[in-house]
């Protein structure tokens, strides 16, 4: 017999299937569990709103969809889950196309030169693609748009923090919950899973991160496993050739096809499967307005695939939740507040943001050290240095799934970087910036490069200087992980509530200050169940 959990994401799945069969917007399903055969419009009022779905949002949703509470969630970008021409949701590394990149001419990949040829990113036609990546002057910042947000773009690992830096950033919060009910909790529902370590050592999936271990150990490092949401067993057949590839297909950052547990598969689809949550896509929040009575007025810009603008619709709820993400849920209240729409938010609001210490970097490899032409999108290890009191580091072994061998071992470090930037208001682009200096990323190459010198000391390796458009060796003019800008006991309360608003709430890595020291969508999602049942107990009187 199904649990309660699993017939909510069964009805959800069906749900969701409907609407992308039918090309529909708006994704419900009735307590039944029957779903729409038919667009439906915005309500004028509807009690809890939810802007975003990613992984605050996607558990808040959750939860309040199974307190009874009416709940709509509004999503810039589209549904995924209708194959194109291809007989594919999303397309792969090697030969992106619109799917690809949000409004972009052409893709943007992290790596953007191999041997200094620009042979990772191509031309595409401009459209509402999976990925977007956001400039601002010395950094970019990697987001995911789509039913899903980051889930459906990152590298599925489900990393909970050591207890002692989680502690040493969000001291107000009770270690002994989170870690002994919330990050549980969260870790179940988002599927976690550990990959095989006897099928690991003799794979070719991933000879790659066996290469690196063997690297990072000559050096005296300790490497470990790391969790994923992506489904290890689904990769075992991906290898046998028993089923479609998809991880082992070079289908990483613009999606993929089979095998992950993302959150329209998980969280998302149990919320719809409630019978009280609809997601509408393709609409993106851009004013928030507090009314007399204490309800919220939330003016919404609905846009087609190829971002012809459709209307301009509100909506209108009593609890208002914001899950946009560090930068989505920041620009909001930072122009509310300079706009005066929400005058009274406190200086804080726009503060404390920070890359999570994000440096990527290449190490070349001997000629007999081949990591071979068939590399797991998935990272399944990582070299663990955070006790280093000096130049603490959590670095992923990434892969390079280039189909071809690279002879290139790439990382991506976390270091501890108590650099923040914060955000400002430009008035002429009706948009919040990210003021962040280059010179604050160095302290995380610091600690990158203390790492690494010594593993290419140990092992006669140098560093490959031919991954980033010119010859530097490490890259931190992005993040995959931008945390920060209402950050939780400064912007808000203990618990995510804006003080200021009576019944407005931040649900997502906004609440973090800058930094979790290992991929944060785990610490996001245990800290939004933590902070929805507090709401749910103490706030909201249906």
């Amino acid at each position: 017999m199904l649990s309660p959990l699993s017939r909510r994401r069964f009805f959800g799945l069906a749900a969701l299937n409907t609407a992308a069969a039918l090309g529909l917007t708006t994704i419900s399903a009735s307590a039944a569990g029957a779903a729409p055969t038919s667009e439906t419009p915005l309500p004028d009022f509807v009690p809890a709103l939810v802007i975003g779905t990613g992984y605050g949002a996607a558990a808040t949703a959750l939860r309040l969809g199974e307190a009874g509470v009416s709940t709509l969630m509004v999503e810039m970008g589209q549904l995924w889950n209708q194959p194109g021409p291809d007989g594919n949701v999303f397309c792969n590394m090697l030969s992106p196309d619109k799917r690809s990149m949000w409004f972009k001419k052409r893709t943007e990949a992290p790596l953007a030169s191999f041997l200094w040829l620009d042979l990772a990113n191509h031309d595409i036609d401009s459209s509402a693609g999976v990925l977007d990546r956001v400039h601002y002057g010395d950094m970019s910042v990697y987001v995911g748009r789509g039913v899903g947000g980051g889930s459906l773009v990152n590298g599925a690992m489900a990393v909970t923090p050591r207890r002692d830096y989680f502690e040493e950033i969000l001291p107000a919060v009770d270690a002994d919950e989170m870690y002994g009910k919330y990050f549980p909790r969260a870790n179940t529902a988002l599927g976690m899973n550990q990959i095989d370590q006897r099928w690991f050592e003799t794979c070719k999936s991933y000879n790659f991160a066996r290469v690196s271990r063997k690297a990072a150990t000559k050096a005296g490092f300790k490497t470990v496993f790391l969790p994923s949401v992506y489904d290890f067993e689904y990769m075992k057949q991906e290898e046998a050739g028993t089923v479609p590839r998809s991880a082992l297909a070079s289908e990483v950052i613009y999606g993929n096809n089979h095998g992950k547990r993302s959150l329209d598969k998980t969280y998302l689809a149990a919320a719809v499967g409630t019978g009280h949550v609809t997601i509408q896509t393709l609409h993106e929040v851009r004013e928030i307005i507090h009314q007399p009575d204490g309800t919220y007025t939330v003016v919404l810009r609905q846009i087609d695939p190829d971002g012809t603008v459709l209307a301009t619709k509100s909506v209108n709820t009593k609890y208002l939740f914001l899950g946009a993400g560090s930068l989505g849920s920041t620009e909001l209240l930072v122009r509310a507040r300079e706009t005066g729409r929400l005058p009274a938010l406190n200086a804080e609001v726009g503060q404390g943001w920070g890359t999570n210490g994000n440096v990527m970097l290449g190490r070349a490899n001997h000629l007999w050290d081949t990591t071979g032409s068939l590399e797991a999108g998935m990272p399944a290890m990582g070299i663990d240095n955070w006790d280093d009191p000096v130049h603490p580091v959590f670095a992923e072994i990434a892969p390079v799934p280039a189909g071809i061998e690279t002879w290139a071992s790439l990382y991506l470090a976390i270091t501890k970087n108590a650099e923040r930037g914060h955000f400002t208001y430009d008035a002429a682009s009706d948009s919040a910036r990210l003021q962040w200096a280059v010179s604050q990323g160095q302290p995380s190459i610091d600690a990158a490069k203390a790492l690494f010198d010594k593993i290419n000391r140990a092992n006669s390796t140098i560093y490959r200087y031919d991954l980033f458009g010119d010859t530097r060796v490490f890259e931190n003019r992005f993040t995959y992980h931008p945390l920060g800008g209402l950050v939780l006991g400064k912007a808000t309360d203990d618990y995510g509530r804006i003080r200021e608003y009576p019944n407005l709430y931040v649900t997502d890595g906004s609440l973090i200050p800058g930094s979790t020291g290992v991929n944060p969508f785990v610490t996001i999602t245990a800290l939004a169940e933590r902070n929805i049942e507090r709401v749910l107990a103490e706030d909201i009187h249906p």
